[in-house]
């Protein structure tokens, strides 16, 4: 793939008519929290029938493994168990490429959109669909792909960020056949509002373990739950259209049901496998964001540059803005080309290491940090104030330098992927 299909342009076209109607009126309603990111998604989604198409494919992904079981327990041969894995055995069923396309404009116009649906859907219900049993899917997979309920994904503590494992304080007892949930998790992407809630907690099985090396289990709350508290939204440098807060757990009790996989033995291992196969889409999903803030950053630029005068002339005409000019070009080939091959690889069902994907989300972020902040420069006074939007870019670009993991953690994962081959 060395350029967008036919269909993907016609999809972003599409895409760009929805965000001039839809988003961009509503900017400064959502990057100061007055409007709520959810009612654009689901108006996104039903526009493009988005729901509809995820919530079709769920549901014949959950109709085919009922059959399998159904099969298994009565001694039958398993259908269409061929061992090839299908385009159709993902939530977004090999429409990665219109995701992709989706998820640049949005980004360019309002991240904070794509980060609140990205983590209900990209982490939320993958991680349910990767290791819940066929019970836990039908019981939330269809309402979050169809973005009827929100989702988060929780993970991150006040004393464990990139030590996320080892730092990992939240624990969960067993009391019978139950769990009892204590501790605290921040910086969670939908926290403040989420229904649905992916928790990460380490079992303490009163034996004087190492804490560090205890086993992590992946939990899913409800809303509302007893001894559940979702704090209100974290005031923040940029991403302001996408609410984040912290969530406090004070003795919840969670039945077997809410543990993932329902076993604490699960076939692919404890939660950390889980996390860092979301890590791995997730830092994949950075590259396609920071395409988006480079090519809105790229649009502005050469326009402004073309029809900015000084001294009786464009201001394109200068060196040194034809060179600020000239290496977004750059880095909006290679950004575009990193997608374009992570595309590809996933069609081929070659999926990227998490080395790989951290190579690609380090470099990714950092020239998205780097061109919006060339693009403030290039615009001078005005790249400063909120009407030319270019600040807002600066803003968000700079969340990718830290969102999903840190680059200086990306840098260590990188390096141990090249150590160990």
């Amino acid at each position: 793939m060395f350029e967008w299909s036919e269909t993907d342009e016609m999809i972003r076209d599409a895409v760009r008519g929805f965000i001039d109607k839809e988003v961009r009126p509503h900017l400064d309603a959502l990057d100061s929290g007055e409007m709520e990111p959810y009612p654009v998604i689901r108006k996104l989604f039903s526009e493009f029938g988005i729901d509809v198409m995820t919530g079709e494919i769920v549901g014949k992904m959950l109709a085919k493994q009922r059959k399998r079981e159904e099969a298994l327990a009565a001694g039958e041969p398993l259908p269409g168990k061929d061992g090839k894995k299908s385009s159709g055995d993902s939530i977004m069923g090999g429409q990665e490429s219109m995701m992709a396309v989706l998820i640049a404009e949005l980004s360019g116009v309002c991240m904070g959109l794509v980060t609140a649906m990205g983590v209900s859907i990209g982490l939320g219900a993958t991680t349910i669909m990767s290791r819940g049993t066929l019970a836990q899917k039908e019981r939330w997979l269809e309402d979050i792909v169809t973005m009827k309920k929100v989702a988060a994904w929780a993970i991150t503590e006040p004393d464990s960020g990139s030590d996320a494992f080892g730092g990992m304080k939240t624990y969960v007892k067993r009391d019978g056949e139950d769990y009892i949930l204590n501790g605290q998790k921040t910086f969670i992407t939908n926290g403040p509002f989420a229904d649905v809630m992916v928790v990460y907690a380490k079992l303490d099985e009163g034996d004087g373990a190492d804490k560090r090396d205890r086993k992590v289990l992946t939990f899913v709350l409800d809303k509302g739950m007893e001894g559940l508290t979702q704090g209100k939204p974290f005031k923040k440098m940029g991403l302001h259209a996408s609410p984040t807060g912290e969530l406090f757990f004070d003795n919840v009790r969670l039945s077997k049901d809410r543990l993932l996989g329902e076993t604490e033995e699960h076939k692919g291992g404890d939660g950390r496998e889980s996390a860092r196969s979301s890590f791995t889409a997730e830092r994949i999903g950075v590259a396609f964001m920071a395409l988006g803030i480079i090519n809105e950053c790229h649009r502005l630029c050469v326009d402004y540059a073309k029809n900015r005068k000084l001294w009786g002339q464009e201001i394109g005409r200068f060196q040194l803005v034809q060179l600020k000019l000239a290496k977004m070009e750059v880095a909006r080939i290679n950004v575009q080309n990193m997608v374009f091959s992570a595309l590809e690889r996933g069609r081929a069902g070659k999926q990227p290491s998490l080395a790989e994907a951290s190579a690609m989300k380090l470099y990714c972020s950092e020239a998205a940090t780097d061109v919006a902040m060339d693009a403030v420069q290039l615009f001078g006074g005005n790249g400063y104030m909120t009407e030319y939007r270019v600040e807002q870019l600066a803003r968000d670009a700079k969340s990718l330098m830290i969102y999903a993991g840190s680059n200086e953690i990306q840098v260590t994962h990188v390096a141990k992927g090249l150590l160990t081959q």
